[in-house]
C-alpha cells in the first residue's frame, strides 16, 4: 500500500498541463469518487492494524497534494485567461451607476478653493446657537427692528436658544477664540421661518468670509470681491457695489456682477439690467469688534457673505430653489460630469 501511495505521489508531483481540459481529466482520474485515491481509501480496510497509522497519514498527505496541484493549475490557467480577455469574470453582471456630487457641494467647493488661494481657512460652528452669538454679539440690540430682518426658529425662550439664522454666528466664535490676524471662511446650513417657494426655503446654505487685521481697508474688500468674481464667473466679469445696511458692518454694500448669460447687455434673468446681485459685504462695525474683545482702534476688518443656493442657481441656470432638496435623480444626474 505504501509503495502504491509513493508511486502515485511521484506521478502527481511530475504532472503538468497545457489546458484546463487536461487539468479536469487529471482531477477526475485521481480525485473523483471512482478515482485512484478513492480506491486506495477503499482498500485501507485491508491494511494490517499495526500499519494503519502510517498508511492513513500517507493517504491524507496524498489527497492534500492532489487537491493543491489541481487548484494551483486551475488558478494559473484562469489568471492567464483574465489577462487575455481584460475581463474580471467575478464582477456583477448588472452595471453599477456612478453617483454625482450635489450641485450645492460643487459650488461650495469651488468657492472654498478660490478663497483658499487668498489664505482663508475653513471655520465651522454649531447650528444651534444662543441669542448672544446669533444676534447680540453682532450688534443686534434687544428689541432692535433689525432682528425682524430674519424670522427665527426658537427652540427655547428665556434664555433664547435658536437655530442659527446666518453663519455669521460662527464668526463670533472666531473673534473670541482665534488669534489675530483672522482670515476665515465659514460655510454651513442656516434656518429661517419662511414659506417654501421657488425663490425661498426654510433651510438654505451660506458661506461667509471674515478678515481682521491691522490697517484692513475697504480697498482690500473690493480687491477680494473683484478677484472672487473673476475667478468664479469669468475673467471678463465686472462688479459694482450699492450702499446697503447690515447691523454688523459699516459701511455696508450689496455686490452685483455683470450677467454671465447676456454679458451685461440685458436679458430676462437679469431683468434687463445686465447685473445680478450675488452677496452682501462691508467693513466690520467697530461695535462688533469691541463686543468680542478686540481693540477697534488698532484693528479693522471686512466681512462678506452669500447664499450658496443663489450662486448655484446663477451658475447653472436653475430657476426653482426647491429642486436642491427634492433628491430627484433626474435633476441630480445632470451634474455627474461636473462632479467627476
Amino acid at each position: 500500500m505504501l509503495d502504491k501511495i509513493k508511486n502515485l505521489l511521484d506521478e502527481l508531483n511530475g504532472f503538468s498541463a497545457t489546458t484546463l481540459e487536461e487539468v479536469e481529466q487529471f482531477r477526475i482520474k485521481h480525485l473523483s469518487k471512482k478515482g485512484s485515491i478513492a480506491s486506495l481509501f477503499a482498500d485501507f480496510k485491508t491494511v494490517p492494524n499495526e500499519d494503519k497509522k502510517a498508511v492513513g497519514q500517507a493517504l491524507n498527505e496524498l489527497k492534500t497534494v492532489a487537491m493543491d496541484k489541481v487548484n494551483a493549475l486551475k488558478e494559473s490557467f484562469t489568471g492567464a485567461e483574465f489577462g487575455k480577455s481584460g475581463l474580471d469574470l467575478t464582477l456583477s453582471g448588472d452595471p453599477v451607476k456612478l453617483g454625482s456630487r450635489h450641485p450645492l457641494s460643487l459650488v461650495r467647493n469651488e468657492i472654498t478653493e478660490i478663497f483658499a488661494r487668498l489664505g482663508f481657512t475653513i471655520s465651522e460652528g454649531p447650528e444651534i446657537e444662543d441669542d448672544w452669538h446669533n444676534f447680540s454679539a453682532l450688534n443686534f440690540p434687544e428689541e432692535h427692528p433689525a432682528r425682524d430682518m430674519q424670522d427665527t426658529f426658537f427652540i427655547e425662550k428665556s434664555p433664547d436658544v435658536i437655530l442659527r439664522t446666518h453663519t455669521s454666528s460662527v464668526q463670533v466664535h472666531d473673534l473670541q477664540e482665534m488669534e489675530l490676524p483672522i482670515r476665515c471662511l465659514t460655510p454651513g446650513r442656516v434656518f429661517r421661518n419662511e414659506a417654501i417657494s421657488a425663490r425661498a426655503h426654510c433651510i438654505f446654505h451660506q458661506i461667509e468670509a471674515l478678515y481682521v487685521d491691522e490697517k484692513v481697508s475697504f480697498a482690500d474688500l473690493k480687491q477680494t470681491l473683484t478677484y472672487f468674481a473673476k475667478e468664479f464667473f469669468g475673467e471678463k466679469t465686472e462688479i459694482r457695489l450699492r450702499p446697503s445696511y447690515f447691523p454688523f458692518t459699516e459701511p455696508s454694500a450689496e455686490v452685483d456682477v455683470t450677467c454671465s448669460l447676456c454679458g451685461g447687455k440685458g436679458c430676462n434673468v437679469c431683468k434687463g439690467t445686465g447685473w445680478l446681485e450675488i452677496l452682501g459685504c462691508g467693513m466690520v462695525d467697530p461695535n462688533v469688534l469691541e463686543l468680542n474683545g478686540i481693540d477697534s482702534k488698532k484693528y479693522s476688518g471686512f466681512a462678506l457673505g452669500m447664499g450658496i443656493e443663489r450662486i448655484t442657481m446663477l451658475k447653472y441656470g436653475i430657476k426653482d430653489l426647491r429642486l436642491f432638496f427634492e433628491n430627484d435623480i433626474r435633476f441630480l444626474e445632470q451634474f455627474t460630469a461636473a462632479g467627476f
